[in-house]
């Protein structure tokens, strides 16, 4: 499956922006049907990071991936290069 398929776009809000400055957390929107094993792969292979963790909700019928970096990858780095920051 394409990584793209699984992890479709991030989110650009105050948490998110709270998030990835205190604890190196993206927010990203993805697949309904995808795991978070899956979503960890799909965002290694689309950044070429280490994610350290992954953790999902579902929120007004969308699925919501908080994804958690290691320290050695910012998360303003990435939020940078998808033109975030």
């Amino acid at each position: 499956m394409d990584p793209y398929d699984i992890v479709r776009y991030p989110l650009s809000t105050e948490k998110s922006i709270r998030l990835m400055e205190s604890e190196n957390k993206l927010i990203f929107v993805v697949g309904k049907k995808t795991n978070k094993k899956e979503i960890k792969e799909a965002t290694e292979k689309m950044f070429k990071v280490k994610v350290v963790g992954v953790k999902t909700c579902i929120s007004n019928g969308k699925k919501i991936a908080y994804i958690k970096f290691s320290a050695e990858t910012p998360a303003i780095d990435i939020a940078t290069q998808l033109g975030l920051m």
